[in-house]
């Protein structure tokens, strides 16, 4: 089984692959889904909503893009779902923080001791 892989991997079209755009491009791409998930554990008064929007949109387009490109870009659509996914965790914690949580607090009376 190990040595079926390295003959893959010594392959023509494996060489080709991994030295093409549709290669690099995807690996260099994931630094975006990345920080966003290690973003998570991180308060939420620091996210941007017009910058989580923004890459909410951007990663729409782009999966539909590595859909329809020939040949189809598997590793760009999976980098883009999780960017896609991980922006909209961000995008509910920003809704939750700014406006959920800010509006509960005012309902809330605070009674002097």
């Amino acid at each position: 089984m190990i040595g079926d892989l390295i003959k893959m991997l010594k392959s023509k079209e494996m060489r080709d692959y991994l030295m093409s755009t549709h290669f690099w491009g995807p690996f260099a791409n994931w630094s975006i889904p990345l920080a966003a998930i290690a973003d998570t554990q991180k308060s939420p008064e620091i996210i941007s909503g017009k910058m989580t929007l923004a890459l909410t949109l951007y990663s729409m387009m782009f999966m539909r893009f590595a859909l329809r490109v020939k040949p189809r870009n598997l590793l760009l659509f999976a980098c883009h779902f999780t960017n896609e996914c991980a922006q909209i965790t961000q995008g509910i914690r920003f809704i939750k923080y700014h406006f959920i949580d800010r509006d509960l607090k005012k309902e809330i009376p605070v009674v002097p001791k």
